[in-house]
């Protein structure tokens, strides 16, 4: 199991105890009784037996004295990544859930992003989106910001402080009937101008959805997008109105998946939120481009948008990982987004008994490493493989005063029982890039 290459980097720190994670082949993995090292620079070094101890301190230079062994009814598993979440929401999440999409944005979503040309407040509320995501386990965040360049930029300072891996997009929309947009020319200079260079933190352009776009916008962004070689991440066929009203506004496409792709913005690095009402030639257009698809369904129902039939997504070949919509969705808890992807799965069975429901390993795999294929990041992160970066949460399924009572105890459904019925309490240490994050500390000041 451990690899006998000796590391590139000192050993920094080494844990032992169970570690559950997906792999390219296994749905779920659940290794019992394992020695993880992670080096000084926060990848993994080695993953072998908690047998082979001995062996493995001589082969990569570690004491054991200096193996931290994890407690009864604790493990290890990767990080939880959140491949849609709109960071300004965050501010009146868990209300304004009374409304269809478009309705919803005119009425509530618009008028609270415009706020974020204050920086005051700007900070303060990605501050506490960081600190709440990272506390619910949510190792990688693809943000979305509002049209403010500034802060968007802010945003993503604040997430690399925390220690979150994240990609901000400062949003782009020419078109809109209310005042909340910017020109085409604005939009092209400002998403140039939203550059992020910290550690943990990417851009990724971000038109809002066809619908806020001119089909001049969405090619330079497409444009933008090719010549850096960056991220994209967007909305498509969220809701039955929104579709039809993409058919008026862009008749000369085939489809809503048409529009992207004909301004490039369907590539290997696209990720696109909901697709509740993608036809299978859609899917098919996705596979071949390699675009990602984030499934949302906390948000998919609250706005009765639609169900996601993700066993045909999965069956088109399609990259598909979770996320939480925030506010769309109530919950910035990945652990939510888990749930309700069960719980759609299940209500898709009752309408049509012949529907496979899907398995809470085939879940957990999303949450995490499918995630990671969703934004192109799983060759660094997304599984405990050796190379990869240590992003991960040591969970304790049954803490003083937890959601969780441990009665029948069959040991490899403790982990299954902590994502179906657990919250922050259960996460008692979040890793990114083999660094212990705090979130409830404040980041670095400026």
């Amino acid at each position: 199991m451990a690899s006998l290459n000796r590391p590139r980097a000192k050993i920094a720190h080494v844990y032992r105890g169970t570690f559950m994670h997906s792999t390219q082949d296994t749905t779920l993995e659940i290794i019992e009784d394992a020695l993880l090292g992670v080096d000084t620079v926060g990848k993994i070094a080695f993953i072998g037996k908690g047998s082979e101890q001995d062996k493995l301190s001589q082969t990569f230079r570690f004491s054991s004295s200096n193996v931290t062994q994890l407690k009864q009814h604790e493990f290890f598993m990767p990080g939880m990544v959140d491949t849609h979440i709109h960071a300004p929401q965050y501010s009146y999440t868990g209300t304004a859930m009374d409304l269809p999409l478009l309705q919803w944005l005119n009425t509530y979503t618009f008028p609270v992003e415009s706020r974020f040309k204050d920086l005051k407040f700007a900070h303060r509320v990605y501050t506490e989106v960081v600190k709440r995501t990272l506390k619910n386990g949510t190792t990688t965040a693809c943000y979305f910001a509002t049209i403010h360049t500034d802060a968007s930029l802010l945003l993503g300072k604040i997430a690399n402080d925390f220690g979150q891996r994240a990609f901000v997009g400062k949003v782009c929309m020419d078109r809109n009937k209310s005042d909340y947009k910017e020109t085409t020319q604005e939009c092209q200079k400002e998403t140039c101008r939203c550059v992020l260079t910290y550690p943990l933190v990417k851009p990724v352009v971000t038109p809002r959805f066809a619908p806020s776009c001119t089909g001049d916008l969405l090619g330079q962004l497409g444009a933008i997008a090719r010549k850096n070689n960056l991220h994209i991440q967007s909305h498509i066929s969220e809701n039955v109105d929104e579709v039809k009203l993409v058919k008026e506004l862009f008749p000369e496409s085939k489809s809503y998946t048409d529009v992207y792709h004909k301004y490039n913005l369907l590539t290997d690095k696209t990720v696109m939120a909901h697709g509740c009402h993608l036809t299978d030639e859609e899917l098919t257009l996705f596979s071949e481009t390699g675009a990602s698809l984030s499934h949302c369904p906390n948000s998919n129902i609250s706005l009765c948008s639609g169900l996601l039939n993700v066993r045909n997504v999965l069956k088109h070949k399609v990259k598909l990982g979770l996320g939480t919509d925030v506010a769309g969705g109530y919950s910035a808890s990945m652990l939510d987004a888990v749930r309700r992807t069960l719980d759609t799965s299940k209500v898709l069975t009752i309408q049509n008994p012949k529907h496979q429901a899907l398995t809470f390993d085939e879940v957990f795999r999303l949450a995490t490493l499918g995630g990671s294929q969703a934004l192109f990041l799983d060759d660094q992160t997304g599984n405990f493989e050796v190379g990869k970066d240590f992003d991960a949460l040591r969970v304790n399924v049954a803490p003083p005063g937890g959601p969780i009572d441990l009665i029948l105890c069959d040991k490899p459904k403790v982990g299954s029982g902590a994502l179906y019925k657990g919250d922050d309490r259960n996460i008692v240490e979040v890793f990114v890039a083999g660094r212990k994050v705090v979130p409830f500390m404040e980041p670095a000041a400026e």
